[in-house]
């Protein structure tokens, strides 16, 4: 598909700002409560998705500390009380980077 000039400064004057978390393991990882802790962690993102703050939710399954990455439709310091509120982060279950990106409203996994 190419795209014109035109229709790249029209996409691009539409795109705003979001937050990508990347998170990571955590020192107690792999301790008695990580079960529960990733349950209630997943719970609490399935809400904030219903509720449109993380429109996109990814977790990571391979053989590294990535344990998963976030759209958050928020700015950096909703979204650091977000994550500081997280179950798995207060327990030290997970750690968690933000940072600041741009993306297109309305952008859709497939």
């Amino acid at each position: 598909m190419s795209v014109t000039d035109d229709e790249m400064n029209q996409l691009l004057a539409a795109s705003r700002t979001y937050t990508l978390m990347v998170l990571r393991d955590g020192p107690a990882m792999g301790s008695a409560e990580t079960p529960g802790l990733i349950w209630e962690h997943g719970r609490r993102n399935l809400g904030l998705k219903g509720e449109g703050r993380m429109p996109v939710v990814c977790a990571v399954d391979d053989d590294t500390d990535l344990c998963g990455v976030a759209v958050l439709d928020m700015d950096l310091d909703e979204a650091r009380e977000l994550m500081e509120g997280d179950p798995g982060v207060r327990a030290g279950i997970f750690t968690y980077e933000l940072h600041t990106t741009r993306s297109f409203p309305g952008s859709v996994l497939r």
